[in-house]
């Protein structure tokens, strides 16, 4: 009998590991299989770590210095914009070159998150198509992928900082919270846009166009103090929430203030990015795998 019982206990036991087939049941149930989703993906850290270093090694392979030759160009794009700049807009270049540095490496990283959401599910369907695998995994696998290029990208911001003589202060670790936050906003936009992309695949060109009108339209190359004294002009850097979210990183590294109201549509922002986000992975996660 204990001969014939294991089997069929271990039938029992892969049943359960199996996917079933049922009726949409309601959101109380696709919200149950998000939830499960994510507590499988976080058994599977080490997988999304490798599976992010070898999509790094992968891209660069065969070149001299890989993933440097971003940082070698983003310093070479402040080197060539920052004194031009500074002397259209005014500013005393010790001040400006550092913002620069700040600004275009961060949005460079927040730019990234967004393209690259917009295809996280998209660029893995043969993975999604032929193995069952948490849809966190492809998620989380971006984020930390561009994570580990902006690390590459901060060897340029310490280099300016010592070249001008601008040192971080005990305020600077301000900015460990704020990015925390960019990394949540970062998995929600993924899910979102990811989602959204499978099914539509004009998206990403729109995404794209978007994210450049909003960097010109966001203090970057420009400081907002520029604005002051043209009231039709200051509703760009008050209705753009790219502003409030690049501010609770950026400031902080510039010993700049940051203001409670500015954390809090930061937060009120994040916060309805990962609502929307996960409402509409909750709503459309079973046919992922059919759209891409």
């Amino acid at each position: 009998m204990s001969e014939l019982a294991q089997p069929e206990a271990h039938r029992r036991y892969s049943a359960k590991r199996q996917s079933t087939l049922t009726a949409d049941k309601g959101w109380m149930q696709r919200f149950g299989l998000v939830w499960s989703d994510l507590q499988e993906g976080a058994k599977l850290y080490r997988l999304v770590w490798t599976l992010a270093c070898s999509d790094i090694k992968l891209r660069y392979r065969g070149s001299l210095i890989g993933p440097f030759w971003l940082t070698l160009s983003t310093a070479i794009q402040i080197g060539a914009m920052a004194f031009l700049y500074a002397d259209l807009f005014h500013t005393d270049i010790h001040t400006y070159i550092p913002f620069l540095a700040v600004s275009l490496v961060l949005w460079g990283y927040l730019s990234s998150l967004t393209s690259d959401g917009c295809i996280c599910f998209s660029a893995y369907d043969t993975l999604i198509k032929g193995t069952r695998m948490p849809f966190i995994v492809h998620v989380v696998r971006s984020v930390i992928r561009n994570t580990i290029i902006l690390l590459h990208n901060v060897v340029v911001i310490v280099a300016v900082f010592v070249l001008m003589g601008k040192s971080l202060t005990f305020y600077s670790l301000a900015a460990i919270p704020g990015f925390l936050l960019w990394l949540i906003d970062g998995v929600a936009i993924s899910f979102l846009l990811g989602t959204i992309c499978a099914r539509f695949r004009d998206i990403p060109q729109i995404v794209a166009a978007i994210m450049q009108v909003a960097f010109f339209m966001t203090p970057i190359m420009w400081q907002a103090t520029t604005l002051r004294g043209h009231p039709g002009t200051e509703s760009v850097v008050l209705y753009n929430p790219f502003v409030y979210i690049l501010d609770v990183v950026r400031n902080p590294l510039l010993n700049e203030p940051l203001s409670a109201l500015f954390v809090m549509k930061a937060l009120v922002i994040s916060g309805l990015l990962v609502l929307v986000s996960l409402v509409s992975f909750a709503r459309f996660r079973g046919r992922i795998s059919f759209w891409v």
